[in-house]
This record gives structure tokens, C-alpha cells and sequence, in this order.
């Protein structure tokens, strides 16, 4: 019986913990225009009627994803998610995995009662004369989703720095089922690409829940190896 209402609170929590990073992942990116076509275009109309001309793009700085469940080493998997339920990870369904990607693990420690939940998701913007620039599109997302995860009610943010162009932690706190789970989300722009890493832990059954600190610090781990994976999935 007991079992029974752990699983019951971790489907609960799951659920919960996963709206940020749908958020993200549905969000329009401009990905009609491919980066050739933008970092190609051309004046036009500038034959003898005095046409106007369209704007050159500049070209996009990042080309391509990393594969989202190898975007996290497994050591830091290991260490943030203990004993996870499938260590190389649940990617995200996606429509176009060259703009849009994600991965989770999720797992309850050693003793089956510490649950941890790992997410990262990746967006990728490319140039469009409709929408602008990929570094202006991106640079717009992540004001947006940063703006979204402050309004959870009792969130605190923070400004990071030595993380990509631009990076903001987001702590929170979450109950369900009368467990209430330490969170934590670190928005990363770099370039054209928009990171969101979600780390959240809490103990069931009465047990101890890991502290502030300690899934910030899980969080950060976890969007530094992301950005850099991003950055060498395009060398």
C-alpha cells in the first residue's frame, strides 16, 4: 500500500515539473527559413525601377543541436539523478529535432525515497526577414521564459554569470499530494540557442529533502555541460 502512494505523489510531481519545459519546447522558433537562405539573402528590386531592397541577414552562429540525452555527461546524470530508471535518458518528442530537443531522467536514490527529476531542453532560432535575426529571436525567448518561471509563486531569480550571453537561475519550491519538492531552473542564451535546465528533488515518505543549495548547484552543473555541448556540436 505504501508503494502504492509513492508512485501515486511521483506521477503527481512529474507531472508538475514538466510544464516549463513544454513551455519551451512548443514555443514558435522561426525555423520556416534555413540558416542558407537567411545568411544568403540578397537586395532585390534594385534593377532600373528602383525596387526596394530586402535586408541581408547576418548568418546564424550555431547550425545544429547537440543529441539532447547526450547534451548532460552521464557522470553528472549519476550524481544529480541517483539510481535513475533509465540512465541514458527520455527524449522529447519533437517535430524538428535540428530546432527543438529535450531529455529527462527521472529516478528515487538508492533507498527509493530521495526522487530526482533532470530536464534539459534545447531551442535552436534561425534569421527570417519576417521574424529577425536568430540572435534577436533568442535573445526575446529567453526574456520570455525567464518572465514565465518568475511567476510561480515564491520564485526568486538570480543573474548568473560565466555562462553563455545570457543566464538567470530560478529557485522555487512545489507541493503535491503534501510533498513539496526543492526546484530549480537555469535559462541559458547562448548565441541563437536558448537552454532550460530543470533540476528538482524531494524526500518522500518523511525523508529529508536535498537542500537549496545543493540543487542549484546540480542545476548549473548540469546547463554549463549543455551550453558547452551546444558549442561543440557546431566546432
Amino acid at each position: 500500500m505504501e508503494r502504492r502512494h509513492t508512485a501515486s505523489r511521483l506521477a503527481l510531481l512529474l507531472a508538475c515539473a514538466a510544464v516549463p519545459a513544454m513551455a519551451l519546447a512548443g514555443c514558435s522558433s522561426g525555423s520556416g527559413s534555413s540558416d542558407a537562405k537567411s545568411s544568403a539573402s540578397s537586395p532585390t528590386g534594385s534593377g532600373p525601377s528602383g525596387g526596394s531592397a530586402t535586408p541581408t541577414l547576418a548568418p546564424t552562429k550555431f547550425a545544429a543541436l547537440p543529441a539532447s540525452c547526450k547534451a548532460i555527461t552521464q557522470a553528472t546524470v549519476n550524481a544529480l539523478v541517483p539510481k535513475a530508471k533509465t540512465p541514458g535518458g527520455t527524449p522529447v518528442k519533437s517535430d524538428d529535432i535540428t530546432s527543438r530537443a529535450g531529455c529527462s531522467w527521472t529516478g528515487n536514490g538508492k533507498d527509493g525515497y530521495q526522487y530526482r527529476w533532470l530536464s534539459v531542453t534545447l531551442q535552436r532560432f534561425t534569421s527570417s526577414t519576417a521574424l529577425g535575426t536568430a540572435e534577436d529571436q533568442a535573445k526575446k525567448r529567453y526574456t520570455e521564459q525567464v518572465g514565465t518561471l518568475n511567476q510561480v509563486p515564491g520564485a526568486a531569480s538570480a543573474t548568473l554569470t560565466g555562462l553563455g550571453d545570457q543566464a538567470a537561475s530560478v529557485v522555487s519550491k512545489a507541493t503535491v499530494a503534501k510533498v513539496t519538492s526543492q526546484n530549480d531552473s537555469v535559462v541559458v542564451r547562448s548565441g541563437n540557442v536558448v537552454v532550460l535546465v530543470e533540476f528538482n528533488g524531494a524526500g518522500l515518505e518523511g525523508k529529508k529533502n536535498p537542500s537549496a543549495g545543493d540543487v542549484q548547484s546540480g542545476a548549473q552543473r548540469a546547463a554549463k555541460e549543455a551550453v558547452a555541448a551546444v558549442a561543440a556540436a557546431n566546432a
